[in-house]
């Protein structure tokens, strides 16, 4: 249980009156602004708030000692960061009514957005991958030689997290310059903290992760200046990450539709007397800083900027949908043309064309940096990593912790910053590990906020290795249905040279697959050098007149062996190549052509992306087909490992059966 002082003990040290009322003016605004937001609540002109009354000078104070240019990751109860950071009321007020003038075109409430231009990177609603966030926006500085700091807030409650850990442990590991302030204020929503941990307190952390932790008073506006001021100082001159614990309590409810009734109300009596306001206020007042005509000014001049900003932000317009716009703001714009070979050719392998893409793209994007379990010295799992480090350096070929979480917010956090991140999955079975991260941050941060994430996810995927259901799992459509993400997935080494390449020169995240049996079996020749194939391209492998095969990744290889045996089927043999963007017109064309379609993934069968396939070729091609659409995949069962049970589990034998019923049908 969180206990307090009666009152708050300031040391000015050597700040002037100027600096002084400048803290008090910063911290009288968000309070003024949050009583304003009740009202208008009660008055239901705003839909939800969460109050940060009595925790202002955590967030005040820090971003006061921080320079305008280093990143600050609130929460939404940091009010104040964004007030003192200056960002327009009249836009702040248009985001909480999700007008048009906010920073997320209506897409996203409070403080759900980020903006480059303020230096701000909101939070999402599941609090950790914040903190996976600031490593990255941290290494980018490290990167550039910027000596710039990165301030990140949680809660106690976030602090549960596994992103916790694996952001603090990674920053421990890299030396990032990352101040984690945890907001102590006894609950995660209704859940007190002897619920939460069994620490004493937050700083007890820090000597596990191997870093640096300072508790303060968090209601102490001086203190907290002091602290962040110096911490930043130092880390810009020593490069470290430091945890901040500020001790502080929030007087309303978790937002306010929640109440207040949890928490033992003598709590509100001791910490009322803590008020980070009222004290500074009469501390200022009783050293003759502040007088009592001055204090009437500030808040007339507060007041009149709310007033102003609140009645610009109603007078704007609701947001009229235009479903062009919100399909077009998916993805930041990148039509460029392809790069065709020129040269030679040499054979190779996927692992071969891959490797050859990766030290392409190293060398032809300075500020893209590979991470990744394992990728360093030893060269990757699979070795496709192998030498890169002697020529790349340890600093863009970065061996990672087993905290898939946090690397892939390092990625996020370094596009931020202008750079590329390839975050490699040591298997793609392991990307559950980071599901969050990928599908509510890398995959919607442009749609909400404008902010690309320059990511590309490689993904070893695919059985037939005899590796079992944690190694071996087809999990590309999970990444399918989730928009804001694209998916490439090749057959053929020269397919997957060119398609990697393109994935680092695009800006928008890409989940890379690569199937793992492909990558020593096969062979092709692949044309030397740097060239591109553009994504939503298909590729017809063959052409027939009886039926159409659409497939991806082993699929392709197990049809034309069995299209080899069955000389008599003419077939068209359609390799997807890219998942997303998908190759529509390719797939209409082929099935309206032949009339017959057997549709073949190595995926499961329910919920894979046959069925969605399916759906479309019956809709927009019924009148011209012959015979039901077909689909053939793998069991619905998990992957076993015995090679027997396998192979019964892979679709291979089953679509011999299935196409040579549908080419009789």
């Amino acid at each position: 249980m969180i206990t307090a002082q009666t009152s708050i003990e300031y040391d000015r040290k050597t700040y002037s009156d100027s600096t002084l009322l400048d803290l008090y003016r910063e911290l009288l605004k968000p309070r003024m602004i949050e009583e304003k937001m009740l009202v208008l609540l009660r008055q239901g002109r705003i839909s939800k708030w969460f109050s940060g009354i009595g925790q202002e000078a955590g967030s005040v104070g820090a971003a006061m000692a921080l320079e305008k240019d280093e990143y600050i990751l609130p929460m939404h109860r940091n009010l104040g960061v964004f007030t003192v950071r200056g960002i327009p009321l009249n836009r702040l007020f248009a985001q909480f009514q999700g007008k048009m003038s906010g920073f997320t075109k209506g897409r996203d409430r409070s403080f759900h957005f980020g903006t480059n231009e303020y230096h701000i990177v909101g939070m999402i609603s599941h609090l950790g991958p914040q903190m996976g966030v600031a490593d990255g926006i941290s290494l980018a500085t490290l990167l550039d030689k910027t000596s710039k700091v990165t301030l990140v807030y949680t809660g106690d409650g976030g602090a549960s997290e596994g992103d916790f850990h694996e952001s603090l442990n990674t920053a421990a590991v890299w030396d990032l310059p990352v101040i984690y302030a945890v907001e102590n204020n006894g609950y995660g929503l209704s859940t007190p903290s002897a619920e939460q941990f069994r620490c004493r307190q937050f700083i007890d952390k820090g000597i596990g992760y191997g870093i640096e932790a300072v508790q303060i008073d968090g209601n102490n506006i001086l203190e907290v200046y002091d602290t962040v001021r110096r911490l930043a100082a130092s880390i810009r001159l020593n490069p470290r990450p430091v945890l901040l614990e500020l001790m502080t309590f929030r007087m309303r409810g978790h937002e306010e539709a929640s109440g207040t009734k949890y928490i033992p109300q003598e709590l509100f009596e001791v910490w009322a007397k803590k008020d980070p306001l009222n004290n500074y206020e009469q501390y200022l007042m009783s050293e003759g800083i502040l007088s009592e005509s001055a204090r009437e000014s500030f808040r007339a001049s507060i007041r009149e900027e709310i007033e102003k900003g609140l009645e610009q932000a109603y007078a704007e317009e609701i947001v009229h949908p235009d479903t062009n716009r919100e399909f077009n703001d998916l993805f930041r714009p990148f039509n460029p043309l392809p790069v065709e070979p020129q040269g030679g050719s040499v054979p190779m392998r996927m692992i071969d064309a891959i490797s050859d893409a990766m030290r392409l793209a190293m060398r032809k994007h300075p500020k893209l940096v590979l991470m990744g379990q394992d990728i360093g010295e030893y060269g990757g799992a699979f070795k496709i990593t192998d030498g890169f480090v002697k020529e790349f350096g340890k600093e863009r070929v970065r061996n990672t912790p087993l905290c898939e979480s946090a690397i892939l917010g390092v990625g996020l956090g370094l596009s931020i910053k202008g750079h590329k991140a390839m975050v490699e999955m040591q298997f793609a079975d392991f990307v559950t590990e980071g599901m969050t991260q990928i599908v509510n941050n890398l995959a919607k941060s442009h749609w909400r906020w404008g902010q690309n994430a320059d990511v590309v996810v490689r993904m070893p995927t695919g059985a037939g290795v005899a590796a079992g259901p944690f190694h071996s799992q087809s999990n590309e459509a999970w990444f399918y249905h989730t928009p804001g993400l694209k998916i490439a997935y090749p057959a053929f080494p020269a397919d997957a040279k060119g398609l990697l390449l393109t994935a680092f020169d695009d800006p928008n995240p890409v989940m890379f697959f690569e199937h793992k049996a492909l990558y020593r079996s096969y062979t092709q020749e692949v044309p030397e050098g740097y060239y591109t194939i553009e994504f939503g391209k298909a590729n017809l492998i063959r052409e027939g007149n009886q039926l159409s095969i659409i497939t991806y990744g082993f699929g392709l290889h197990w049809a034309i062996e069995v299209l080899d045996k069955h000389k008599d089927i003419s077939a068209d043999l359609l390799d997807l190549r890219t998942l997303s963007p998908l190759d529509i017109n390719a797939i209409l064309t082929s099935a309206n052509k032949t009339g017959k379609v057997l549709i073949l993934h190595e995926d499961n069968l329910t919920g894979g992306i046959g069925g969605d396939i399916a759906a479309t070729i019956s809709e927009q091609c019924f009148e011209n087909l012959d015979a039901p659409v077909v689909r053939v995949a793998s069991l619905d069962t998990p992957i076993p490992f015995s090679p027997e049970l396998e192979q019964n589990f892979l679709p291979k034998e089953r679509f011999e059966k299935r196409l040579l019923e549908l080419w009789k049908y």
